[in-house]
């Protein structure tokens, strides 16, 4: 008969545990959606050309931590107080223009990288 013991046991399961509640949607996982989400919402701001101001402040973040899911997009509540026109109207028409204008297209090419970063670090911060 052999002898065989088992050690760590408890910490491996302690491990398990956390490693599955870091990839929860509500948790980690979630969390790691929402940072990236927020950063590059703060980008798209940023580099959103301004005339009156509406569009760029039109640009909203809708996050699902459910699933965990996230998009950001032009309010159709907010008008441009100029023109009376809703910044979802003419919004899409500065984006097609490109190039610089492109400021959804630009985000991603320019900061999908690090939100992508952002993500997987706060991930493994939640992990044993």
């Amino acid at each position: 008969m052999s002898d065989i013991q088992i050690r760590g046991y408890e910490k491996l399961q302690r491990g398990i545990r956390q490693t599955i509640e870091a990839i929860k949607p509500a948790t980690g996982l979630g969390r790691a959606v929402q940072q990236a989400l927020l950063f590059m919402h703060r980008y798209t701001v940023a580099i959103t050309h301004v005339d009156t101001g509406a569009l760029r402040s039109s640009h909203i973040l809708d996050f699902n931590p459910a699933i965990p899911e996230g998009r950001i997009f032009i309010s159709s509540g907010t008008r441009n107080p100029r023109t009376g026109q809703p910044p979802a109207v003419y919004g899409p028409i500065e984006h097609a223009r490109g190039m610089s204008h492109a400021f959804y297209e630009r985000t991603l090419a320019e900061r999908g990288d690090a939100a992508g970063e952002l993500a997987l670090q706060t991930i493994l911060r939640a992990m044993p």
